[in-house]
């Protein structure tokens, strides 16, 4: 099933909230944004990172 790029993949609570206070509340938001801008916020860590760029890809999307 296709990540839905108006709403985030299901990454944990901490990571969710964590990108949620950074103002990223939808996939398509995180679209050219640094790996390690968000891999700097509390609470995303390595399984949340590669769970977000695989959603990325399926639309042929990238982080930076």
């Amino acid at each position: 099933m296709t990540t839905p790029l108006d709403a985030l993949p299901k990454i944990g609570a901490p990571a969710t909230r964590a990108l949620n206070g950074a103002g990223y509340v939808s996939l398509s938001e995180l679209a050219g944004v640094p790996r390690s801008e968000l891999a700097g916020l509390h609470g995303v860590g390595p399984k949340a990172l590669r769970i977000l760029e695989q959603a990325l890809a399926e639309h042929g999307l990238a982080l930076k």
